[in-house]
């Protein structure tokens, strides 16, 4: 389990280079689409968004009345208060979820191997005994780095009591995510910031310096000139990142930095989906209302929805 999770720690690597260097501390929103959010070519976007983008791509076989089928299996689903109606709170929660999915496929996988006792809880104990529990006896005597293994385990304790709202030293599905994916929660961001800033400051004096974030981000080659990204960066380190101009940045200038405010775009999304569907203007939306805008609402693309089918019975 310890090897897995640094095979996590390598696919995260990997996907920080798979992104510009300047851009790889900086937490954004995924996309709720790939595609450009223009009506006036198509309704690719508003398909991708109520769906999520894979599953998008796989909708197209069925008939006029399987779509139909399933289209009302999605809309008894998004109506979670059985009212009837499709409120913007709900059409918003559901966008919402498909954005996040990729974050629950992966709290699924990782559920299941340290949910030891099946209880459908993780206490600290089973997460530590899992991913460390060879080592801990022998105080990663026999592990090369030790010292990079302890300094793992001190981290992920104290993000796991981050988690752990209620500190009873269980985490429910809930507080599972916000310690695998802390950058989605709004009262775990002070650990996204903290343990940048350990990473970042090698001096450990509580701040990060020009060389510092240059550092992090680029390493030049011998004899290589600095790139022109690079004399950017620390334009912006000077100019925009160091709000106070005292030549660091402190824990709420890196915050500011990575943890960038942006627009909700899932919630723009529900508004502009029941602005453009919603007939008698009441703010809501049916079913009816749905069928009536097939050429908005691609029935073909709102069904099955791959990996999680409209007669499971997965959370939402």
């Amino acid at each position: 389990m310890l090897l897995n999770s640094l095979a996590s720690l390598c696919i995260l690597a990997a996907v920080a280079f798979a992104v510009p260097a300047q851009e790889k501390r900086i937490h954004h929103q995924p996309d709720l689409s790939d595609h450009a959010h223009d009506d006036a070519h198509g309704f690719q976007y508003d398909h991708e968004a109520f769906l999520g983008k894979e599953e998008a791509k796989t909708f197209d076989q069925l008939t006029p009345e399987e779509s139909k089928d399933r289209l009302a299996k999605i809309v008894d689903r998004i109506d979670t208060d059985k009212d009837g109606y499709i409120s913007h709170t709900e059409l918003h929660y559901w966008i919402k979820h498909r954005q996040r999915r990729y974050i629950e496929e992966n709290v699924n996988k990782h559920w299941r191997d340290y949910d030891r006792n099946q209880d459908d809880k993780i206490s600290w104990e089973e997460y530590k005994n899992t991913t460390y529990g060879y080592y801990l006896g022998e105080e990663f005597d026999d592990v090369d780095d030790k010292d990079t293994y302890k300094s793992m385990l001190t981290r992920d304790e104290r993000r796991f009591k981050s988690a752990d709202r209620d500190r009873d030293g269980i985490a429910t599905r809930e507080e599972f995510t916000a310690f695998l994916h802390p950058e989605e929660f709004d009262y775990m961001k002070d650990v996204v910031v903290q343990e940048t800033m350990e990473d970042i400051d090698k001096n450990g004096d509580g701040k990060v310096n020009l060389e510092e974030y240059i550092g992090d981000m680029y390493t030049p080659e011998k004899g290589e000139s600095e790139p022109d990204w690079v004399q950017t960066e620390r334009k912006h380190f000077s100019e925009i990142r160091d709000a106070n101009k005292d030549g660091y940045l402190d824990a709420n200038e890196v915050a500011e930095w990575i943890l960038p405010g942006e627009v909700d775009h899932a919630d723009n999304e529900a508004r502009h989906l029941i602005h453009e569907t919603d007939t008698d203007k009441d703010g809501r939306l049916t079913l009816s209302e749905i069928l009536d805008k097939l050429d908005f609402i691609k029935i073909s693309t709102i069904t099955d929805y791959g990996g999680m089918r409209v007669d499971d019975h997965d959370e939402l």
